[in-house]
């Protein structure tokens, strides 16, 4: 094959279209991978809309990917992967090396990461090249449409728990039951907390049960989200999915003492905190990034162990402008994936 296709944006804002290119030859350090899916997730409108520096158009965007390596760079095979292994790349698409965050070991954080989409051409094609740091193996019996939501959704969620202050039985609540949520439910459960879900609507209570959650709280109702959890003894762990500030304020007052407030849900609107309200019972608000390729890898597999799947709407690549539409306006349940 001398060419393969790809979904690109012309310039910022624009609509997505099908274009050919030639097929790159990976360089030292790096893999070609033939993507098989690729998830959509909301931080792709960073790109799309060039909200963020250094965007390059046109733009292939895509931060979930998974798929198999098609040739290797030189050096490749010296980390142990071979032409034919299954790998995904998540949002962590390699990191520098060189800043101080990379020199202590916590190359998340790492000052100029290759976020796919961003740095390079991400999965939003048939075909990408991704630096051998980025590769997380991914287990025979996950697909791969189940797999490439895991680099960014799976993994943000399953890291912001296990990097958290709780520990087994402890009452844990995931804030938001949507692309992210549906999965920290499902994550908490089998972790061992004991699980409340937060949702808007009573309608969502059994969705949240067959999930795991040994609680729910809905949102709308009369009682305050914070008495309800107050009333289930207080929360260790908040894990705030949805992007939405103030829903995540509201839980603040129902978190024990040294509880902790863990952001992953994206938005701009600040937190409406007071300092009191920490200082009083040693409360803890922070954020929580993504996670390295080991962590993709570690996620994966610990979702194969528990039978963890994302929900996920498949199209493919020539409908990718539509796929993407749908994740914008919500209507999508809960992941949408392009399948090349």
């Amino acid at each position: 094959m001398s060419s393969y296709r790809v979904a690109q944006v012309g310039a910022a804002g624009g609509e997505f279209t099908i274009a050919e290119r030639d097929v790159p030859e990976p360089g030292p350090g790096h893999v070609r991978i033939a993507v098989e899916a690729c998830g959509i997730c909301h931080s792709d409108t960073f790109f799309v809309n060039a909200g963020v520096p250094g965007v390059r158009f046109p733009l292939v965007t895509g931060h979930e990917i998974a798929g198999h390596i098609d040739a290797l760079g030189e050096g490749a095979s010296d980390s142990g992967w071979r032409v034919g292994d299954r790998v995904s790349v998540g949002w962590f698409g390699g990191s520098c090396g060189h800043c101080t965050p990379c020199r202590q070991g916590d190359f998340i954080v790492c000052e100029n990461m290759k976020v796919p989409g961003w740095a390079y051409d991400g999965g939003f094609a048939e075909m990408t090249v991704a630096p051998v740091d980025a590769l997380a193996r991914i287990p025979d019996s996950l697909s791969a449409s189940a797999a490439a939501p895991m680099g960014c959704a799976g993994v943000t969620t399953f890291n912001g728990l296990r990097r958290s202050s709780a520990g087994p039985g402890d009452l844990v609540a995931v804030l938001g039951l949507g692309g992210l949520g549906h999965l920290g439910v499902q994550y908490a459960a089998a972790m061992g907390f004991e699980t409340v879900a937060i949702a808007r609507g009573p309608e969502k209570a059994d969705f949240a049960k067959q999930l795991g959650a040994h609680h729910y709280v809905d949102s709308t109702a009369d009682t305050d989200v914070a008495d309800a959890l107050k009333a289930l003894g207080g929360a260790k762990v908040v894990l705030a999915t949805a992007g939405n500030a103030d829903a995540a304020t509201a839980t603040v007052e129902g978190l024990r003492p040294r509880g902790e407030l863990v952001v992953i849900g994206a938005d701009t609107a600040p937190l409406g905190i007071s300092p009191l309200q920490l200082l009083m019972s040693a409360k803890v608000v922070r954020g929580h990034p993504s996670g390295t390729a080991q962590d993709v890898q570690d996620t994966l597999a610990f979702s194969a162990l528990h039978n963890i799947r994302p929900m996920v709407e498949t199209v493919p690549l020539d409908q990718a402008g539509e796929a993407y539409e749908r994740m914008l306006s919500g209507a999508a349940r809960f992941r949408m994936v392009l399948t090349p």
